[in-house]
């Protein structure tokens, strides 16, 4: 068994068994035939992965790692909102007319602020301070732009990351307002644990720790009977996680400079709907 999986069927379990069920509540997402999209949740989870021990990938159900890395990148590295520099369709219910997904994520880090070092983006800043000033309670990032709400498409889900080093490590805190568990529980986990690795990398540290905060971790009701079912799936061992050692610049990164040796992973075995 994975750490991953372990965490997982923890979260979902805790839920499913002790969880809050919003059916009496009026619920903004709904399903595509216009259903109200009830859940069953529960408050603040708090998973802490060592990524000195294992790499956080969960093997009950296969992580489409080509896809999540790209969008990790989408909204990190190219810092944008148009759903066609994206190699996936998973934007697409989010998209205006203009091709993009409005003032959200990847805008957000693009956005330049001053400081009496120089102009950065906030990308570009915890970038500088990583080399420069790692003894920083100060290095963080956060997309959630209460100014910009109304011309956000969809509010940022994952929208704040603080990075701590601690001697030669790089230690990560994701906090995330909402998380659909089925969904993008372990994609979310998969794509900031690489994200760390690499900014761990480019700044000459090793990945520590990477803690994941979830406010509102739920199940949609579409989903408990999916949810149920991979519990009691066969799990596997985590693979190896590495990157390509040559790249030095995090805006160098690219998709197939992450591997994952011998990932042997459950297939989904089911469709998904997806509450919008």
């Amino acid at each position: 068994m994975s750490r991953a999986d372990e965490i997982y069927i923890q979260n979902c379990r805790d839920i499913l068994d002790h969880g809050f069920h919003d059916d009496e509540l009026q619920v903004r997402p709904h399903w595509e035939d216009g259903t109200p999209a009830h859940t069953v949740k529960k408050f603040c989870l708090v998973n802490r992965y060592d990524l000195r021990e294992e790499f956080p990938i969960m093997t009950l159900r296969k992580t489409g790692v080509k896809n999540c890395v790209d969008e990790i990148l989408w909204i990190w590295q190219k810092k944008s909102n148009r759903i066609a520099d994206l190699n996936s369709h998973i934007w697409d219910s989010w998209a205006g007319e203009d091709g993009t997904i409005g003032k959200a994520y990847g805008y957000q880090l693009g956005v330049k602020h001053k400081y009496p070092e120089g102009e950065f983006d906030q990308v570009d800043r915890v970038l500088y301070d990583l080399k420069h000033n790692p003894a920083s309670r100060r290095i963080m990032t956060n997309i959630y732009t209460h100014a910009d709400l109304h011309e956000m498409n969809l509010y940022p889900c994952a929208y704040s990351m603080t990075f701590n080093v601690t001697g030669k490590y790089l230690n990560g805190i994701l906090n995330q307002r909402s998380q659909d568990m089925l969904v993008a529980n372990n994609w979310n986990v998969v794509q900031y644990a690489v994200l760390l690795s690499m900014f761990a990398q480019v700044s000459g540290l090793i990945p520590g720790e990477f803690v994941h905060i979830i406010a509102d971790a739920h199940i949609y009701d579409r989903h408990i009977p999916l949810v149920e079912e991979m519990l009691g799936r066969e799990q596997f061992p985590a693979p190896k996680f590495s990157l390509n050692p040559d790249v030095k610049d995090f805006y160098d990164f690219k998709v197939e400079d992450v591997n994952f040796e011998n990932y042997i992973a459950n297939p989904t075995g089911f469709k998904i709907p997806v509450a919008i």
